[in-house]
């Protein structure tokens, strides 16, 4: 799996605080959806090709 650094991770929070000031859960959420959106983006694949690929992965590891 695709790791981003701690810079971009920084900088999706902030953009999302600011987005969302009042809202911690809603944060949450959009801040692990960009960040799976930018690891999708690091290797090259559409946001949903990117989920449908770390379910193949966790359906590879309980098959072993």
């Amino acid at each position: 799996m695709s790791r981003i650094n701690e810079k971009d991770i920084e900088e999706i929070k902030k953009r999302v605080e600011e987005e969302f000031p009042n809202d911690p859960a809603l944060q949450q959420v959009h801040i692990a959806r960009k960040i799976i959106a930018k690891e999708a983006e690091i290797k090259g694949l559409s946001f949903i090709q990117y989920i449908r690929s770390l379910g193949n992965e966790a359906k590879a590891g309980d098959q072993a």
